[in-house]
C-alpha cells in the first residue's frame, strides 16, 4: 500500500483520537470552569462533542477501508478492525443517538434550562450513558494509536 495512505491512516487516527481527548478531557471541563453561564458552556460543549463526533465518522470510514484494502479478508480476523468498529459503533450512538435525544430534552425544557426542569433526571442519566461511551472511546482511542503504529511497521 502506498506511503501516503499509511500516512493518512496517521493522521486520521491522530486527529481522531486528539480530538476526543483535547474536547472531552480539556476544553468541556474548562469551559464549565471558566463559565459562570452552564448553559451556554453545555451548548459550546455539547457544539464540540458534535464535530468530534463527525471527524470520528471521517476518521472511522477511511480507518475501516485502509485496514480491509491493506489486509484483505484477514482484516475481519484482526482485533484492530474490530476496534476501529467498535469505536465507530461508540461514536454513532452518541451522535445519532444520545445527542440528538439529550437535545430534544434541552428544547422541551425551554428557556429556564433542562437543569431546572422535570427534566432533569432524564438528561442527567443520558448525560452518564454519554460519558462512559466517550470515555470507552477515548481508552479505545489509546489501544488504536499504539495498535496502528504496529501494523504500519
Amino acid at each position: 500500500m502506498s506511503r501516503v495512505a499509511d500516512h493518512l491512516a496517521v493522521l486520521a487516527a491522530t486527529l481522531w483520537v486528539g480530538a476526543l481527548w483535547a474536547v472531552g478531557y480539556i476544553a468541556a471541563p474548562t469551559l464549565f470552569g471558566m463559565l459562570d453561564d452552564r448553559m451556554l458552556a453545555g451548548n459550546i460543549a455539547g457544539r464540540l462533542f458534535a464535530v468530534v463526533g463527525w471527524i470520528g465518522l471521517g476518521a472511522a470510514v477511511y480507518l475501516l477501508l485502509f485496514i480491509v484494502l491493506r489486509q484483505g479478508v484477514l482484516a475481519f480476523r484482526r482485533g484492530l478492525f474490530w476496534l476501529v468498529a467498535a469505536m465507530l459503533a461508540l461514536a454513532l450512538v452518541g451522535q445519532f443517538g444520545i445527542q440528538p435525544w439529550m437535545a430534544a430534552l434541552k428544547a422541551e425544557a425551554g428557556a429556564g434550562g433542562v437543569m431546572d426542569s422535570a427534566l432533569h433526571t432524564r438528561f442527567a442519566a443520558l448525560h452518564g450513558a454519554a460519558s462512559i461511551l466517550y470515555l470507552l472511546q477515548s481508552v479505545c482511542g489509546a489501544v488504536l494509536v499504539v495498535r496502528l503504529r504496529g501494523v504500519l511497521r
